[in-house]
């Protein structure tokens, strides 16, 4: 029986990539490079850090790493304050109360910084569900790499077999599955091009999620 559910957050709980696609591409253009559509699809699921890594080494930038995650969370996070209709992604907040309310532990593992996790967490009232938040700007590697959710299922109360996954990325399910978690794959319409092929379940909308389906979903797979 599935007893944590660990949770990515961008594309899952919340919908905040236009933010953060405004705020990279102003960067961009502060920058005076052009980052084209497919270069920045494959940072999905990456932490900032790594995306300026790997853009500093593209584009032989001169700036310091840290200076440019600095800017560029300076600008999402003015954004962030002035977008009035972010909202929580569809469903989501009645999965995470149903969950919590039947006893099932949640921990947050999202390739997000740790102030962007808490600036989430304080507008929607979520602290009280979780009971561990993980960022990716703790691990040198991001997502497909498996160490986030490694560190998460490590602070499950039962054992990874007794975990599952909710992922809306290609490199977050490769990442999971690297970790040896089953994953839920969120189809989400605000992330796209996203390959999902190797979630061991896929939902459409969360409306499909609740406590009784969820915990059961470890049973399922073993009798498919």
């Amino acid at each position: 029986m599935i007893q944590t559910v660990i949770f990515d957050m961008d594309g899952v709980i919340v919908d905040t990539e236009p933010v953060h696609r405004y705020a990279y591409y102003k960067q961009f253009k502060e920058l005076n490079i052009e980052v084209s559509e497919e270069l920045y699809t494959s940072f999905t699921g990456n932490s900032t850090r790594n995306i300026f890594q790997k853009l500093k080494d593209i584009f032989q930038l001169e700036q310091d790493v840290e200076d440019l995650i600095l800017r560029k969370r300076s600008i999402f996070n003015d954004a962030f304050d002035t977008k009035e209709d972010l909202e929580l992604l569809a469903g989501v907040r009645n999965l995470i109360e149903d969950l919590h309310q039947n006893g099932v532990q949640m921990i947050l593992a999202s390739s997000a910084s740790k102030v962007t996790i808490e600036r989430i967490f304080n507008r929607f009232n979520l602290h009280q569900y979780f009971t561990h938040k993980v960022s990716g700007e703790d691990f040198p590697k991001s997502k497909p790499h498996p160490a986030i959710f490694e560190h998460a299922a490590s602070l499950s109360i039962a054992p990874k077999e007794n975990c599952i996954i909710i992922e809306d990325s290609t490199n977050g399910i490769v990442a999971g599955k690297a970790a040896g978690i089953l994953c839920i794959g969120y189809n989400s319409e605000h992330s796209k091009n996203q390959d999902l092929s190797l979630a061991d379940f896929v939902v459409n909308h969360f409306n499909e999620l609740n406590y009784a389906v969820v915990s059961e979903m470890d049973s399922k797979l073993c009798n498919n």
